[in-house]
This record gives C-alpha cells, structure tokens and sequence, in this order.
C-alpha cells in the first residue's frame, strides 16, 4: 500500500496537466469471452475473439514493466484458459505486481484448486486473491447463473480452496447485485458468513456494459433497493472483524457502497474518475480500453507490436482522457471505483479511519 501511495501525487498531476505521463496502476486483464455459465446478468459468452496467447501477452507484460500494483484476470471464466497459471507467472515475472485478483464461477471444480495452488506457489510476493461468485443460495444461484448444480460445483470449488494455507492466498465470495436477488442479500450474507467463512465478502452492482452485452436488460437495481440491500451490508461489515488485506479491502467496501448509492441518485460522476489515467483493460483480442462500461477500444496490442506504451500514450487514448476529464461519462464499477477512491483524498482518509479504528 505504501507504493501505492507515494504514486498518487504523480497520478494527480498526469490527470490534472498532462505530465508526467504513467502507465496504469491498476490492469484488468481479459484473458478469454467464454464462459461456461449463462447468466442473467452477464451476455459476455456470446462475444467472439481470437484470445491472446502466452507468447502474446509475455510481450505485453515485458512492455507494461513495474508500472501496475493490481491485476485483476478476468473473462468470461478465467479459469477456461489452461494456461492461466502460466499467465500469471508471466504476470509476476514481469510486473511484480502487488495483488492479481481472480473471479470465478467454481465450475471447474476438478480444475480450479490445483491451478490455483500453482499460482499462488509461483507468485511468492504477491497476494492472490480468488473471488468465488455467489448470486445466491442452493438453486436460487443456480436460477441466476443458469447452470444446474452450479451451486455443488462451486460449493466443491471453495471447500478446496479452502484447505489451501499460504500467507500470500485469500479466498472471498463475490456477489452481482441485480434485480434478481437484490432482496435476498441478507439471506445470502447469513449464509456465506456463517457456513462459508470467506476471508472477505464483497458485492458489485449490476451494471449495463458494452462488454458484458447487457445495455438495456434491465438489471441494475434502483437507488432504494440497493440503499436498503447496501445499509444492510454496510452494517455487517462494521461488525465483523477483518485482519491483513481484507481489512483495507473491507474499508474500501463500505466507502464504495456509499459512493454508489450517490452515483444512482445524482447521475454524475461524484468524484474525479482516474479510468485513462491510472486503470485500463486488456480485452482478449488484445483491444485497450479506458474502462468496460464503454469498451472503447484506442488500439490493439497486436497493431503496436504488443507495446502497451503506443497505445496508452496515443491519440485516441488523450481524446478519451479528455471526456472522462470533462465528466462526459459516469459509472459506479467497482474496480476502476477502488483507483478513483485511492486518489481522491477524503475517501482515502474516511478508509484510513475506518483501517485504524476498526
């Protein structure tokens, strides 16, 4: 964290007059669109692309150099990629980053505890957090994610993982709040806090993205279905007691459920958004872009000779930047949420608080 925060001031100043100019801190990776779940939040299984490979995305890395502190390795299902613990240690080689983040359905229960042992025995400095997503309970998440006995898979998945003791490894449920169980969050908490025990909990909104093929499905709840669902978590959480990083992950959480509910009911973006300047994404293809919501590509790795910097630093790219800059766009995700906050000083200090008093 203390890395992080000796970046900021420079951050500031690439966002606020141009100079200097940074690579991004924080690298959402899609390695692969396809996904073995059909959920009814998500469309991202119906886009095609022909996925970088290994060789492709060393490349990429090499180019990216030390610049990033948190990868988070996304699809689709990441875990579809059989080489996704070899992109991770190609990952670490290059970056050493200081957190790689990985979402999961837990389909692949037979897959995913062996590969995710690798990877966290291959990173050795850096903390692996794996996500299991769970949108609810038994065959209501079953219902939701569209797969029979997805909820016994990942229930199998998370029990392996369980068993896995490392001080670099943390385990969290992660769940999609969307018009489909934004009521039953309280069930949904009880449940995994009592039974499961995760290192951490975290939820994310529902949201309509470009990428995901959800513009206008209908599935981001409103303003007081998710204050009811988020008062309710943020109340929890302030009970519970948290250590190491799920501590700050926690503190971040409850700032985050506060700047969303401000976001649903103003409709702007509530403090300076840093997607451009300090966060970018990789989609599979090898397009980059300043955020998912749009999924406005400002060039292709694969054009540039897999050199980050040509595209990061290009013209389209300082047009984009541009139009965040000027509040032309406003989202609540969370990812690109955490980099805002981490610039932004009163939400930085209400989570410091929060670290130190908790």
């Amino acid at each position: 964290m203390i890395e992080i925060l000796r970046e900021i001031p420079q951050y500031w100043l690439f966002r606020t007059i141009g100079h200097p100019i940074k690579m991004p801190l924080n690298v959402t990776l899609s390695v692969t669109y396809a996904c073995n779940a059909r959920c009814k939040t998500c469309n991202i299984w119906k886009r095609k692309a022909k996925d970088l490979s290994l060789e492709e995305l060393e490349m990429v890395f090499r180019s990216l150099g030390k610049a990033p502190y948190w990868f988070t390795i996304s699809g689709g299902e990441p875990f579809l990629r059989k080489d996704i613990a070899d992109i991770c240690r190609s990952i670490y080689t290059n970056c050493k980053p200081g957190i790689i983040n990985i979402p999961t359905n837990g389909l692949l229960c037979d897959v995913i505890p062996d590969k995710v042992r690798d990877i966290v025995e291959s990173c050795p400095q850096t903390n692996i957090v794996i996500n299991l997503s769970l949108d609810g309970v038994g065959s209501d998440h079953d219902d939701i994610r569209g797969v029979p006995g997805n909820w016994e898979k990942a229930m199998k998945t998370y029990y392996a993982l369980r068993k896995l003791d490392y001080p670099n490894f943390e385990l969290g449920i992660h769940s999609v709040l969307s018009t489909y169980n934004v009521d039953s969050l309280p069930r949904i908490y009880e449940y995994v806090m009592t039974e499961l025990k995760p290192d951490s909990y975290i939820t994310e909104i529902a949201e309509e993205r470009v990428e995901l093929g959800t513009i206008g499905a209908n599935i981001t709840p409103s303003l007081e279905e998710y204050a009811r669902a988020i008062d309710f978590l943020s109340e929890k959480i302030k009970q519970h007691e948290f250590s190491g990083l799920s501590k700050i992950t926690e503190a971040f959480r409850i700032q985050y459920y506060s700047l969303v509910k401000e976001i649903l009911q103003r409709k702007r973006q509530i403090i300076p958004c840093y997607a451009g300047f300090a966060s970018a994404q990789i989609a599979p293809d090898g397009d980059v872009w300043m955020c998912c919501i749009t999924a406005e590509p400002i060039g292709n790795l694969r054009h540039v000779g897999y050199d980050f910097g040509k595209v990061w630093f290009s013209s389209k790219a300082n047009e984009l930047r541009r139009r965040i800059k000027s509040n032309e766009c406003y989202c609540p995700m969370a990812n690109a949420s955490y980099t805002n906050m981490l610039h932004h000083f009163p939400a930085l200090a209400k989570v410091g608080w929060r670290v130190l008093t908790s």
